[in-house]
């Protein structure tokens, strides 16, 4: 949990990566990526498990890269994405209320 209130611009930081995250389709995109046996996943992969055409499955995926939850790379014809987890962390974090100690009212 933060131990402190957040600055202006980290919270602006994190909540591009909710925002991005406030759409079904790339929350779904994101955790296929996740969950990916060795870490990364190709697109084509992706565009299998919609029923959406491939331009709007990239659009999807090039705003989870705008906020920096995933990164891609080409290999030949096909482009491959991993999650970041170091702004998974970040984003979870902040959600993280298991340390938060609440005060015994009487």
């Amino acid at each position: 949990m933060v131990t402190e209130a957040l600055g202006e611009e980290t919270a602006a930081d994190l909540a591009r990566g909710f925002k991005a995250l406030g759409d079904p389709v790339r929350l779904r995109l994101l955790s296929l990526i996740a969950a990916r046996a060795g870490g990364e996943v190709c697109v084509c992969d992706l565009t299998d498990a919609f029923t959406l055409t491939g331009p709007t499955i990239s659009h999807h995926l090039k705003v989870l890269r705008k906020a920096g939850l995933v990164d891609c790379q080409r290999r030949g014809t096909w482009v491959y994405y991993w999650i970041i987890p170091s702004r998974m962390a970040a984003l979870s974090q902040l959600l993280d209320t298991s340390t938060i100690t609440v005060a015994a009212t009487a």
